[in-house]
């Protein structure tokens, strides 16, 4: 394993361990459930967005080391942007996450960690599961599934 990858592993296992932004939020304006009937994966997503900001963004949920690391990994990332930065961010982690582009711009920071998920096809869904519940959270919807 090179250094990178050794580098990569290293966040994705802290994130799991540590996952941060991991509890309910009573006062979210926005919420939903993802599932991954695939491996049972199960989260969900809550946003507190004011002024057109993401104020605050938590999840909570049962999932595998990928699904919760990739959750951590999306809270910590958005809090704070505006919705079209989060709405492009999760775009451009998906399309990352699925092998659409192989351009993993400097900006994802630490979530670039994700991109060996790419490797293992039946890992994909357990990483964009937040994302995608995410984005369902913020077009009104209140679940989402990988299926």
């Amino acid at each position: 394993m090179n250094e990178m990858e050794e580098l990569y592993r290293e966040i994705i296992l802290d994130h799991n361990k540590r996952p941060r932004n991991f509890h309910a939020m009573e006062d979210a304006t926005h919420h939903a459930d993802g599932h991954n009937p695939l491996c049972g994966d199960e989260i969900e997503v809550f946003v507190k967005v004011e002024g057109g900001k993401i104020a605050d963004i938590s999840f909570q949920g049962e999932g595998c080391a990928i699904s919760k690391s990739s959750a951590s990994l999306m809270t910590s990332a958005l809090k704070g942007k505006t919705l079209d930065e989060a709405k492009r961010e999760c775009g451009i982690v998906v399309a990352m996450l699925t092998g659409k582009t192989d351009s993993i711009p400097d900006e994802l920071g630490d979530i670039a960690a994700l991109q060996g998920v790419r490797q293992f096809p039946a890992r994909i869904k357990c990483a964009t599961l937040s994302w995608h519940t995410l984005e369902e959270s913020l077009q009104g919807g209140k679940t989402a599934s990988t299926e």
